[in-house]
């Protein structure tokens, strides 16, 4: 049994595949005996998935820092000037490494393994000679993200660290090039997801269904533009939960195609409505431009849904097959809208598609994941 772990996590536990399979495998490894803690560059607050109430966690507000505070006046001031977020991220990030680093060299002593879950704060890691050689890179990005600055500056110092676990397979193969103890580990689901059962095509509703944020990377107007020239029945609808700094955009844009009774946007909700609504929808559509490995995918399959997905860099191709969808290249959206109207046009294929998809899910059970993060720790 390893010793105290620490995992660092660079906001809070808001909406987002990120926070959910932190919440999932900290919890499932502190009720196999782990002493697990979780540090937060952000002050205290009200979690949105339940954090395991056996785990300390701890806060520091990068927010705090004179740079942060900087960052973010900026850009509420200037938030129209081009390149202006780009400018807000790198004061923020000079601002949340000298909090993290303060608090870092103070306490990791107090830690046998540190598992770090966003690419910044494992490249800062990795430049430090002692805390690097207990650090694991918990990689949920793909590895180009970051442009210039991390990705060819910093990120080479990944070498230094314990392990890099990646969500996909490419990222794999990029970081074993840097660190030979790199590997491929995929998200852990929770237990309502896991437990759930196939669900029949007449139990569910013509829906459409996409969960993602609602930022210039999940690439949700390209999805509106492209159900504005599908040939959707008239008793199919999307649903879209989510928000984001695109959302106001998004909800003019869903009012300028007339697509008003076709879209309905919910903003951001629970996991259980998320859940909700895949236990409805038919098919679960995703139009990123990158990914790690989308984690909503994943929980659509387990609530039988059928999968429209752009191939984007990286994670999508981990997971869609022909046995659960269609992965479409990136932004072919003919292409896209010629497999949605062969689904919702199709109620045989799309049937049975729903039906292999959810025993596909059974690549992706908990047992297995947890073992492989219970040889690295």
């Amino acid at each position: 049994m390893t010793g105290k772990i620490l995992f660092v996590y660079y906001q809070n536990i808001k909406p987002g595949g990120v926070a959910k399979v932190l919440c999932n495998l900290t919890s499932e490894l502190i009720e196999q005996n782990y002493d697990i803690e979780i540090l937060f560059l952000m002050a205290p607050h009200k979690d949105f998935y339940p954090v395991h109430p056996k785990i300390k966690k701890h806060y520091i507000d990068s927010f705090a820092n004179k740079y942060s505070r900087f960052a973010t006046s900026i850009y509420k001031k200037y938030n129209k000037l081009p390149k202006i977020y780009n400018i807000h991220a790198y004061l923020y990030d000079m601002g949340s490494y000298k909090v993290l680093n303060e608090w870092i060299q103070k306490n990791h002593h107090n830690y046998d393994t540190i598992v770090s879950c966003w690419y910044k704060i494992s490249s800062m890691f990795s430049l430090d000679r002692e805390i690097s050689k207990k650090t694991i890179a918990w990689e949920h990005m793909s590895y180009k993200s970051g442009g210039l600055f991390w990705n060819k500056g910093l990120r080479r110092y990944y070498k230094n660290l314990r392990t890099v676990v990646s969500t996909n397979i490419p990222g794999e193969r990029h970081y074993k090039k840097i660190n030979e103890n790199s590997l491929t580990i995929y998200n852990l689901m929770d237990n309502e997801v896991e437990n759930q059962s196939y669900i029949q095509p007449d139990q569910k509703k013509n829906i459409i269904s996409v969960v993602a944020r609602l930022d210039p990377e999940k690439n949700i107007s390209a999805f509106i533009d492209i159900i504005s020239k599908t040939n959707l029945p008239e008793d199919w609808k999307v649903v879209i939960i989510g928000s984001g700094r695109d959302e106001k955009c998004i909800r003019q844009e869903v009012i300028n195609k007339n697509l008003t009774s076709k879209i309905e946007l919910l903003g951001n909700k629970s996991m259980e409505d998320v859940y909700q609504l895949l236990i409805y929808s038919k098919i679960n559509c995703l139009t990123s431009t990158a990914e790690a490995l989308p984690t909503i995918l994943i929980q659509a399959m387990f609530f039988s849904n059928t999968l429209v997905a752009y191939d984007c860099n990286y994670g999508p191709s981990d997971i869609i097959n022909k046995e659960n969808g269609f992965l479409i290249p990136l932004h072919a959206e003919k292409k896209f809208i010629t497999e949605l109207e062969n689904l919702v046009h199709n109620d045989n294929k799309l049937n049975a598609l729903m039906k292999s998809s959810y025993k596909e899910t059974h690549k992706w059970k908990k047992e297995k994941i947890v073992q492989q993060w219970k040889q690295i720790l």
